[in-house]
């Protein structure tokens, strides 16, 4: 065998190049050096596939990723679900509050009484006036609907769950009648009310003050409210 990059042939020493050709002399059969260019591209080839190979992922892993995205999605789901049901109930009591605002302004400027009623069967509220038929020339109560005035039915959980007025000491949920109601007079007062409205977890409280009919907004109990005093002057 004769080498590649140096031998000794009859006692001189011949270089051999990569490009020789093969020796008639018999026995002798040429090696290539261990860094020639196609063993060097095989080599490299089979480096690429290793990588790429080792930037995978394996199944335990993928399932380890979708079992934490499907952990957290329930508890973010689970809080979007609180906050939605406060939002209910924070939404209905300020409907409440501008509806009874509404009706104090319309009894001063129509000059006429105006009835805010109270629902609970169908779990809402309306507001109602006394108008001249026409026709007839009976007076008769009709809904309000207009542009900023109109029939709230509550979603969800949401209900009256105490309203307090003056013609009556305390009525639960269960006893209210369809005939509860909240009368703003043409000369700006009102009958006294405190009304709650919440879903068993979170509640607001609109309350009526009789002197000015002025309606606000608080939360908590009807509780809180009743044995807090209320100072006129700073009734908005």
């Amino acid at each position: 065998m004769i080498d590649v990059e140096s031998q000794t042939v009859s006692g001189r020493h011949h270089p051999i190049s990569l490009r020789a050709e093969r020796s008639n002399l018999p026995g002798w059969e040429l090696r290539l050096p261990r860094c020639c260019a196609p063993c060097n591209e095989r080599v490299g080839r089979r480096k690429c596939r290793s990588r790429e190979r080792g930037q995978g992922f394996t199944l335990t892993e993928i399932l380890l990723v979708v079992a934490i995205i499907a952990m957290v999605g329930g508890l973010g789901s689970g809080y979007c679900m609180g906050t939605y049901k406060r939002l209910l109930v924070e939404k209905a009591a300020r409907q409440f509050l501008l509806m009874a605002r509404y009706a104090r302004i319309m009894a001063i400027e129509q000059q006429r009484p105006y009835e805010l009623l109270i629902d609970p069967n169908n779990r809402g509220f309306f507001l109602v006036t006394a108008q001249a038929d026409p026709e007839t020339g009976e007076s008769r109560k009709i809904p309000v609907r207009d542009f900023f005035c109109k029939p709230v039915e509550f979603e969800g959980d949401v209900k009256f769950e105490d309203v307090w007025l003056d013609v009556c000491l305390q009525a639960s949920s269960g006893e209210m009648g369809f005939e509860q109601k909240i009368i703003f007079l043409p000369n700006g007062s009102a009958e006294s009310a405190i009304v709650q409205i919440g879903d068993g977890k979170t509640c607001y409280s609109i309350a009526v003050v009789a002197a000015t009919g002025k309606a606000s907004l608080y939360p908590g109990l009807t509780t809180d409210i009743r044995t807090a005093s209320i100072d006129l002057d700073v009734q908005e």
